[in-house]
């Protein structure tokens, strides 16, 4: 967690539930109790299927939880729509559109919402690439692009709608270990000036350690929840870190805690 930030939460759910409306008996999730403070890198990992991309859904107002309370960005509301547009998701996929490029793309938020010229988006948008080792594509195409860099742009675009919350649904999975390895080093570089707080969903132990102030193991179902795992690592942190010992103690202790909490 950064230095000098209010300890606000960002998120509270306490005994969070969600059922599809055809079988109610059957949860998805159920008793989700965490939060998420001002400022924090928090990693979600689980199992395939036990929820995590429909928690985050709920959280941005795309379905309505069944169970439980609430509170995003400081406010509870029984209407979930009320919190569209005021958390920021980037989904696994970049879903850049194709015929638009690189500066259109990430010209999308200010469309929508229409904040402040055009002049100044344009001017934000150019200083964020230059941030991300991204200047000089601001006229290419998606299909022009690699995957890192079309991960970047897709993160850019996210960063450029101006949201403090980011939700941020597995943005390294498709990608191979070396591009996924040299954008962990890019964020982590670029993670100390961000003034966003993150919720993180992966299925790599080592990612999650190496990016996260804290962890929550994930499980689905009926008897689900989720247990909390601190990551003592200072920062700023850098990837070599993952071949230190105590970096390999941590990774084996989250390991067993989250096959232990898959197979209770």
């Amino acid at each position: 967690m950064k230095g000098g930030l209010v300890h606000t939460n960002m998120i509270s759910m306490t005994n969070l539930s969600y059922s599809f409306g055809t079988s109610p008996e059957t949860p998805v999730f159920s008793g989700l109790t965490m939060d998420v403070r001002q400022g924090e890198f928090i990693s979600l990992v689980g199992a395939s299927g036990c929820g995590k991309s429909t928690l985050f859904k709920i959280i941005a107002g795309l379905l309505q939880h069944t169970s439980g309370d609430l509170k995003v960005l400081g406010t509870t509301s029984a209407d979930p729509s009320s919190r569209l547009g005021r958390v920021a998701y980037m989904p696994q996929q970049d879903l850049l559109l194709p015929w638009r490029t690189v500066l259109d793309n990430c010209l999308l938020p200010w469309e929508l919402n229409r904040t402040g010229s055009k002049t100044e988006a344009v001017k934000s948008i150019r200083n964020l690439l230059e941030r991300f080792g991204l200047e000089g594509t601001e006229q290419r195409y998606p299909h022009e692009l690699s995957g890192g860099m079309r991960q970047r742009i897709a993160m850019l675009r996210t960063l450029a709608a101006g949201n403090t919350l980011l939700l941020l649904d597995e943005p390294f999975g498709a990608l191979d270990a070396i591009t996924k390895r040299g954008l962990h080093r890019w964020l982590l570089e670029l993670w100390g000036s961000l003034e966003q707080t993150v919720l993180f969903i992966t299925h790599d132990l080592e990612e999650a350690l190496l990016l996260s102030d804290r962890i929550y193991l994930m499980s689905g179902g009926a008897g689900g929840g989720v247990q909390e795992f601190l990551v003592d690592l200072p920062r700023p942190r850098h990837y070599r870190m993952n071949y230190e010992p105590h970096f390999a103690a941590l990774r084996a202790d989250l390991e067993r805690r989250l096959y232990d909490t898959h197979l209770s």
